[in-house]
């Protein structure tokens, strides 16, 4: 049997830009992306604290060292700059991986660059 677990997440990114003339996905800063493992294209998960909309997209390379989170296209409708943001990505683990695997938790300062990485869930208050 496989179980689809989290394999990744940018905890608490927020929205810099918002462009819905785009043709669609979020652009990610690379550094983010390098610290989370996600690659480019790959599918990911969004999930915006301020509103609770939740939709899935791909992720694209944004300019390394600027903190980019750009939601793009009809996506661009559900987040707007400012906005929190969680970014997941999931991966399917049989049942001799599960034991091993730890997701790769990305935690940012308010200009998103990376705070520390992690893979124990600290409680926190919004």
């Amino acid at each position: 049997m496989q179980r689809t677990m989290l394999k990744a997440k940018l905890h608490r990114v927020t929205v810099t830009q918002s462009e819905l003339g785009y043709e669609g996905s979020c652009a990610i800063d690379e550094d983010l992306l390098d610290a989370a493992d996600i690659r480019e294209y790959q599918q990911i998960d969004i999930y915006n604290v301020n509103n609770g909309d939740r939709f899935t997209t791909y992720a694209i390379r944004g300019e390394r060292g600027t903190g980019m989170i750009s939601v793009n296209g009809a996506a661009a409708r559900k987040a707007q700059v400012g906005d929190i943001l969680i970014i997941a990505t999931y991966a399917q683990f049989d049942e001799t991986e599960i034991d091993s695997h730890e997701p790769q938790l990305v935690y940012v300062d308010e200009k998103n660059a990376v705070k520390r990485t992690g893979v124990k869930i600290p409680l926190q208050s919004v």
